[in-house]
């Protein structure tokens, strides 16, 4: 059952992505569903950060489905295409505040990790959890450097998945992360900097 939970995960991981490059807004629908499975599989590995990541996932999967939705009523109000990308980039002052919350994330995750649970990866757990937790509010709010921190959590993640014998999914992360640098040439090509969506 665990193995059919992390196969259907990695099926509708794919599809994620190739949603969020494309800026589809059925990415959050499907990106519902694959992160509901991944809170299991998680689960039973015990990679408890990671668990509790796809239960943010969960939620904030209700969030960007309405904040994507809003903004595409705004965007269809202008009369503009369906294939257009839109997005932002990062300011300074809000990298520090990314910065800030990351490392306060992962310090708060470490130490409950490593103090109370079995978790047997808790530094590399804490760090993909805390950097994708803010790297998928970027992705709601539709800033592009959110690639980029993608591209890092996935590596990264390829390698707890290894540990742990997790190959269907250490292979989803490798594709994740080939993917993520493809997604950020494909918003910086074919999208518009725009930067109050």
């Amino acid at each position: 059952m665990e193995q059919l939970l992390e196969y259907f995960g990695v099926i509708t991981g794919f599809l994620y992505l190739l949603l969020e490059i494309r800026q589809h807004k059925a990415m959050w629908v499907v990106g519902f569903l694959t992160s509901l499975v991944y809170v299991f599989v998680f689960f039973f590995s015990k990679i408890y950060a990671d668990m509790g990541l796809n239960i943010y996932y969960v939620a904030i999967s209700i969030y960007g489905f309405k904040k994507w939705t809003c903004t595409k009523k705004s965007v269809t109000e202008e009369k503009v295409s369906d294939d257009l990308i839109f997005y932002r980039h990062i300011t300074w002052p809000l990298l520090a505040g990314i910065a800030s919350a990351i490392l306060a994330i992962y310090a708060l995750l470490y130490y409950v990790l490593h103090n109370f649970t079995d978790s047997p990866i808790p530094m590399g757990d804490a760090f993909t959890t805390s950097v994708g937790i803010v790297a998928t509010w970027m992705l709601a709010r539709r800033i592009i450097e959110h690639w980029i921190f993608w591209v890092i959590v996935n590596f990264v993640s390829v390698y707890l998945y290894y540990l742990r014998g997790l190959y269907p999914t250490m292979f989803l992360y490798i594709c994740y992360a080939i993917l993520a640098i493809v997604g950020y040439f494909t918003w910086k090509k074919k999208g518009i900097n725009k930067e109050r969506i």
